[in-house]
């Protein structure tokens, strides 16, 4: 339990002790006590924390809540760890704890280190994350990029609270897309001999297919030995073999790695789609009409029913994703997170009654839709990309921006909501580029560290100091935005919302900025330089933490 859920704890004891000592002496009606809320003021004026519990009461005891707020002020234990309480506004309770608890956050943050904020809240239960999923029939563009930084950020935050977690790619190999890509390849091998053979209409035209083919027919100069249907196929597989690589590069590069990439190819040749419609069959959840295959997913709320087979025999796509999402279950996960393009809420509804369909609850698949992103240079929107022709790519974003700036800055907002990502501030080595200001915190911390070491003074241990000595507001601000990262990490697992990481990361980076302009360190006296030398050190270790999860690098030197 984290030193803030300790406090919580405490102060919710005794607030239900202080009311039922007020209904004993008759001061206080009450049939019964709600759940005693209690919140972190953003004004530290406020107090540690504040409660609602008169507000909340006032009706059920027939009193004004300033007046239920006083009785229950009366009746707080005296001598405890609250230094003081007072009644604010129309009936809040502001409590202000005496400082151990704010010495406690430190010394549980040196003595769990790295693991510190972690909780056991998701124990038991198995979540595969399915993120990015880009068809592999061309370079990842910077939509990916964010899903990529999304899901990547979202699996540490479910493992830092507990939950096992499978990260997951499901290449779509086996569709019309593939197809598409496979022509288009082979159409490009043959123009190295023919420049007059014919392109396909519908073929993915950009310079990287071109480079692909001579790629292909460097290392397969015999491929034109083949039939055409032959050729096609190999460069189906192989095609598709070699974006697939490229991408788990890109990816790599980004700081991503998934657990597993699942080839929907695989799904096809081990008879998975068969498999899945033999058990919608057995259950009763099909009809034919109009020579197609239909699955009757209007009875568990889709909007209309779909064709799993069409009339010329074919798979469709829902076909395929519920076979996939039916060998995620069998492999023994108990939720399923997927996260999805912008373009893609039309599909919920039929996932959703696919995953009834198969015996499961609907809750048991859960899909986060990512929305489109605008890059911006100058105040303009970017369009092209040189190197590609159509888009801007992941690797051409990495390349200008790297990998840390452009995983917080897509992280810097909900993945609901439009991002415009403004490329010139992401490469500015200023306090205006949240990134660098978040990573310039740690590396100004190591600096400090690396003084001290070089004018021989030993970092001390917590229990080697007087932490009381730690008595400035700017010392007291710091500690406490420590002490809520516990509680910060949950909830951002809990509400999916890796957002939240990011403006935390900035606040605590700003209070070390501000006690830094206020504190000196390594010119003040031992006992409060050393005091202060554990607080920074614990501070380096959060910054750490909250980077780690960010999936951000935490520099020594800038």
């Amino acid at each position: 339990m984290s030193v803030v859920s300790k406090q919580k704890e405490q102060l919710r004891s005794a607030i239900q002790a202080a009311i039922e000592a007020a209904q004993a002496g008759g001061e206080l009606e009450l049939a019964s006590v709600p759940e005693i809320g209690l919140e972190v003021p953003r004004d530290t004026d406020h107090g540690d924390f504040a409660s609602n519990i008169a507000l909340v009461t006032a009706k059920l005891a027939r009193k004004a809540p300033r007046e239920v707020a006083q009785i229950i002020v009366s009746h707080l234990p005296a001598g405890s760890f609250i230094r003081d309480v007072e009644v604010a506004g129309p009936g809040f309770i502001n409590f202000f704890l005496s400082d151990d608890w704010l010495f406690e956050t430190i010394r549980a943050i040196e003595k769990q280190g790295q693991t510190y904020g972690d909780s056991t809240h998701g124990a038991g239960e198995k979540i595969l994350l399915e993120f990015v999923s880009a068809n592999p029939v061309g370079p990842m563009n910077v939509v990916n990029a964010r899903a990529a930084a999304v899901g990547d950020t979202l699996a540490r935050l479910f493992r830092a609270a507990g939950y096992t977690v499978g990260t997951e790619f499901y290449v779509n190999d086996a569709g019309n897309q593939a197809d598409v890509f496979a022509r288009s390849l082979e159409a490009r091998y043959q123009q190295l001999r023919n420049p007059e053979y014919p392109f396909p209409e519908d073929g993915y035209p950009a310079s990287y297919v071109t480079d692909l083919a001579e790629v292909l027919d460097r290392e397969h100069p015999h491929l034109g030995e083949m039939s055409l249907e032959e050729r096609l196929a190999f460069c189906k597989r192989w095609g598709t073999d070699q974006m697939v690589e490229a991408q788990k590069a890109d990816l790599k590069r980004y700081g991503v790695e998934f657990d597993l990439w699942f080839r929907e190819r695989d799904l096809h040749s081990a008879g998975a789609l068969k498999e899945a419609i033999s058990f919608l069959e057995n259950r009763g959840l099909l009809f034919e009409a109009e020579d197609a295959l239909w699955f009757r997913s209007t009875d568990f709320g889709d909007d209309k029913d779909r064709v799993i087979v069409k009339s010329d025999g074919s798979y469709t796509y829902v076909t395929a994703d519920i076979a996939y999402h039916h060998d995620k279950l069998k492999r023994g996960f108990t939720r399923l997170i997927d996260i999805w393009g912008p373009d893609h809420h039309g599909y919920i509804g039929r996932m959703k009654a696919a995953i009834q369909a198969l015996g499961y609850s609907e809750d048991t698949l859960e899909v986060l839709i990512l929305q489109y992103v605008a890059l911006l240079r100058n105040g303009e929107q970017v369009k092209m990309s040189k190197r590609a022709g159509e888009f801007i790519t992941m690797e051409d974003l990495v390349d200008e921006v790297g990998k840390d700036a452009a995983r917080f800055f897509f992280l810097n907002r909900s993945p609901e909501s439009h991002l415009d990502f403004d490329l010139d501030l992401a490469v500015e080595q200023s306090n205006e580029n949240p990134v660098f200001y978040v990573q310039y915190a740690h590396a100004r911390i190591c600096s400090i560290l690396r003084q001290g070491r070089e004018m021989g003074v030993d970092l001390p241990k917590s229990d080697q100091v007087d932490l009381s000595l730690l008595a400035h507001e700017a010392e007291h601000a710091l500690i406490k935005q420590l002490a809520a990262l516990p509680e910060e990490l949950l909830t951002a697992a809990l509400e999916r919302a890796p957002q939240r990481i990011t403006p935390y990361a900035l606040d605590l980076a700003s209070l070390f900025h501000s006690f830094y302009t206020h504190c000196h360190i390594l010119g003040e006296a031992e006992p409060v330089r050393d005091a202060r030398l554990v607080l920074v050190t614990q501070v380096r270790s959060v910054l750490q933490k909250v980077l780690g999860i960010l999936g951000v690098d935490a520099p020594e030197q800038m």
